[in-house]
């Protein structure tokens, strides 16, 4: 049998089928290109039990006793150094998916089986902007929780957090100071109600035994590249969409190992993709590419069971090396509908660069694979990499829901929602991105 016996990509139908080792794709339905945010049925595969597990702390006042506060809500939290089960990501989450954690959260770590313990580390407060738009079923779930970003630190069996409210004086040593006098305790705006510590364990996928029929179909862990030519004579895209970059190297969910029984199984789509918004995951740089999907098992895990999102929020991921993940399931060629952008997440697609990139440079692999990934993508639908487009607000902090607002094709997540997200390293090396998208599509 030949490595690549056949690669059929349809627009309107199944992303394709890979024949490399007997491997299929599943089929997947699609909505209606009419109903801008439509859900369909999917049935999980029913694969094995892939392990992995949250561990959810309370945290709990860190004031010394005997110290009174004006205001009791905006007393630190967090949980004093303690033993816990393995665990390599971390994260903070509250009751109210609305309400802002203003304020900074400190985290230290104990590597497992070494016994020392890392610097105090921080964690992105703000991501109630990459989340679910207002006034859409994922949001108005019921599930959905306030979350700080996830920080990748690592196998660790020890941990200690401190959550502080904004207005309160910096100590040296978080928890170490705690004797200290806060005069200021009484002007310092509460924190959110709710607090928890989610200790994220990826789990290692077992090796793939032998297949059921039911299972059979998702069973590909890649699609492999293919060349502009190939690219665009599939299934005769060229008559419609002239400008389409040749299909990436991407790895599938079953590639990087998501447990397809932990989301939602309803699949959202709209009706195409005009834009795509580049993030950064705000984990971390302290991965290898190696545990690179170890990293996005632990974000899928804390995006569904710690903040209640349906599904993974982004359409796609980057690592530092360059390899390009699927995302949100319901197909890479579809426009599914992601969880990414706060009121910008309708026909658009999400690309998070795995790392933090505020104050470190992004790899060059990473940015070059962000162009692949949008050339192509975009390309299917006509979109341009280099020219800009109209996008309609559902809601968010620049932009009133229901206003049109002109936006660069390949934007950041920053020019849609006032954030710092991707990072300014990372933004300011977009136009790079551009240009090198819009020349693989031909143009």
């Amino acid at each position: 049998m030949s490595k690549i016996c056949c690669m059929r990509a349809y627009l309107a139908s199944a992303i394709g089928v890979a024949c490399t080792a007997a491997l299929v794709l599943p089929s997947l339905a699609v909505a209606s290109p009419a109903t801008p945010a439509a859900t369909v049925s999917a049935p999980a595969p029913a694969n094995e039990a892939l392990p992995g597990s949250t561990q959810s702390l309370p945290l709990a006042p860190l004031a010394p006793r005997g110290e009174r506060s004006a205001s009791p809500a905006a007393t630190p939290q967090g949980v004093a150094e303690r033993d816990v089960q393995p665990f390599s990501l971390v994260g903070v989450v509250w009751d109210d998916a609305a309400t802002e954690l203003d304020g900074t959260v400190q985290v230290r770590t104990r590597a497992a089986g070494k016994g020392t313990w890392s610097t105090w580390q921080h964690v992105e407060t703000h991501n109630s902007e990459h989340a679910a738009d207002p006034g859409t079923a994922e949001r108005d779930s019921g599930k959905v929780r306030g979350s700080t970003a996830p920080l990748w630190v690592g196998a660790s069996d020890g941990v200690e957090v401190r959550v502080q409210s904004a207005s309160a004086e910096p100590s040296e040593s978080p928890a170490r100071h705690e004797s200290a006098a806060h005069s200021e305790r009484a002007a310092r705006a509460p924190l959110p109600a709710g607090l928890r510590l989610e200790l994220v364990d990826p789990g290692v996928p077992p090796p793939a035994g032998s297949p059921t029929d039911a299972e059979r179909s998702s069973m590909a862990t890649e699609l492999p590249a293919l060349t502009r030519a190939e690219t665009e004579a599939d299934a005769g895209l060229v008559a419609a969409r002239p400008y389409i970059g040749p299909r990436p190297r991407i790895i599938t969910r079953k590639g990087w190992g998501a447990d397809e029984t932990m989301r939602e199984r309803k699949l959202g789509y709209t009706k195409t993709v005009k834009a795509a918004f580049v993030h950064h995951s705000a984990t971390g740089n302290n991965y290898t590419c190696k545990q690179a999907s170890s990293v996005l098992r632990s974000i899928y895990r804390y995006h569904v069971k710690s903040s209640g999102w349906r599904d993974l929020g982004y359409n796609f991921a980057v690592d530092k090396c360059g390899n390009i993940y699927e995302g949100r399931a319901g197909g890479v060629a579809k426009p599914v509908l992601g969880a990414h952008t706060l009121g910008f997440n309708t026909n658009s697609t999400g690309i998070a660069v795995l790392g933090s990139y505020t104050s470190s440079n992004p790899p060059a692999a990473a940015v070059d694979a962000v162009a692949r990934i949008t050339a192509w993508k975009l390309g299917l639908h006509g979109a341009n990499p280099r020219a800009k487009t109209t996008l309609k607000s559902g809601g968010g902090n620049l932009y009133k829901k229901g206003r049109n607002v002109r936006l660069n094709v390949i934007s950041g997540h920053r020019d849609g929602f006032a954030t710092e997200c991707p990072g300014i390293r990372l933004y300011n090396r977009l136009g790079t991105a551009r240009s090198s998208s819009a020349r693989l599509q031909g143009r």
